[in-house]
C-alpha cells in the first residue's frame, strides 16, 4: 500500500473513531433519559471501549492510558474531589483498576 493511502486510512479512522465517541456519548444520554439500566452499561461499554482504540490510534498505547487514568485519580483525590468527599468514588475505581 502506498504510503500516502495508508496516511489516508489512518486519518480516515480516526475521523471515523471520533464520530463514535460522539455516538456513544448521545446513546449514554438517552438511555440515562429513559432509564434503562442495559443501555446505560451498553454505551457506557461501547464509550470506553471507543475511547482506549481511539487513543491507541492517535499513538497512545492501553499501558499508557490506564497509567494516565490512575494519576488523574491521584490528582482528583489530592485536589479533594467532590466525589471521592460524598461518596469515595475516586479511591474505589483507583482500587478496581490497580486490582486488575
Amino acid at each position: 500500500m502506498p504510503k500516502d493511502m495508508d496516511v489516508a486510512k489512518r486519518v480516515k479512522v480516526i475521523e471515523w473513531l471520533k464520530t463514535e465517541v460522539m455516538d456513544y456519548t448521545a446513546r449514554l444520554f438517552k438511555s440515562l433519559w429513559e432509564g434503562s439500566t442495559t443501555k446505560v452499561m451498553d454505551s457506557l461499554a461501547s464509550l470506553i471501549v471507543s475511547s482506549y482504540i481511539l487513543g491507541r490510534r492517535v499513538g497512545i498505547s492501553y499501558e499508557d492510558l490506564d497509567n494516565s487514568i490512575l494519576d488523574k485519580l491521584h490528582q482528583f483525590k489530592k485536589e479533594g474531589h467532590q466525589l471521592e468527599d460524598w461518596y469515595q468514588d475516586i479511591s474505589k475505581l483507583e482500587e478496581h483498576l490497580r486490582k486488575r
